[in-house]
């Protein structure tokens, strides 16, 4: 990145984003940042409660008004994620109404707690359908717009729950399943379109929302939007990074791999691996 990059201020001017789960807590913050910025925004929700029942327009809706309000340019979007046909029709639906797709970040996800032995396949379903589908269809259909113009920023979402042993609760195998997928699909993009003008990065955020089980109104949804509005916007031309966000605090947060050792080019005993465990799996 270049100190001209650095210095510069982030503008979304004649950019349109699309942001999942926008209706209420993060997604709502990255919308009315983007926005404030310049950007004209599709505010994507299905206004479902928490335990993913139910169907409400005006969530969607009302933070689109919010952002009109506010002499913003904005509309609402109500498609089911959990089906393929509703992500494709979330990038038609913003080629429609602006004629391009500049940012996509997908913020919408659902958090069922269910120990493995107790998860039906119609909670796994939903998991799966939101955390490993979602993000591959809506991707399927907006990678292509991006590469015609030779831009596009992508920001999926993923969580510590999933990226640490120590970090995990009982319960969220699912959930952890469809945050790391989304790893795996950040990855396999950056790999696609190196070359194409597009970035895709990961947020792993923490705040205070309907998702999080106790109250903390230290972690703002407001104190993690910034960084995904920064990788979101042409001052960020890294792609595979994920970026930790909490309470005012960004760290980037990345597998490493350990310096290992070499045993030489015969078979050796497990014997000699449990010995050596220690040295073999050591950070540094």
């Amino acid at each position: 990145m270049t100190e001209r990059s650095r210095s510069t201020t982030i503008r979304f001017d004649n950019q349109v984003a699309v942001v999942t789960g926008a209706g209420r807590g993060l997604g709502a913050a990255y919308a009315h940042l983007l926005a404030n910025r310049g950007a004209r925004v599709v505010v994507h929700d299905a206004g479902v409660a928490k335990d993913g029942s139910g169907f409400d327009p005006s969530v969607a809706d009302g933070v689109a008004r919010q952002i009109v309000d506010a002499g913003g340019s904005a509309v609402a979007c109500h498609e089911n994620l959990e089906e393929a046909i509703g992500c494709k029709r979330v990038i038609e639906f913003t080629m429609d109404t602006f004629g391009r797709l500049d940012v996509l970040i997908h913020n919408a996800g659902l958090v069922i707690f269910a120990p493995l032995e107790e998860t039906t396949p119609q909670v796994w379903n939903r998991m799966v359908n939101l955390g490993v589908h979602a993000p591959f269809h809506l991707l399927q259909s907006a990678i292509p717009h991006m590469i015609r113009q030779a831009y596009g920023r992508v920001v999926l979402t993923t969580s510590g729950r999933a990226l640490r042993v120590a970090d995990n609760v009982p319960g969220l195998t699912g959930y952890a399943v469809g945050k790391m997928a989304q790893l795996g699909l950040m990855v396999g993009i950056a790999a696609e379109t190196r070359d194409a003008g597009i970035r895709i990065n990961a947020i792993s955020p923490v705040a205070a929302t309907r998702i999080l089980r106790r109250h903390a109104p230290e972690l703002k949804p407001e104190l993690v939007a910034p960084g995904v509005i920064f990788l979101a916007s042409p001052a960020c031309d890294a792609s595979g990074v994920v970026l930790s966000a909490a309470g005012g605090r960004f760290s980037g947060d990345q597998w490493s791999r350990a310096a290992g050792v070499d045993f030489g080019p015969e078979p050796i005993a497990p014997e000699m691996i449990a010995a050596r465990w220690y040295d073999i799996v050591q950070q540094g």
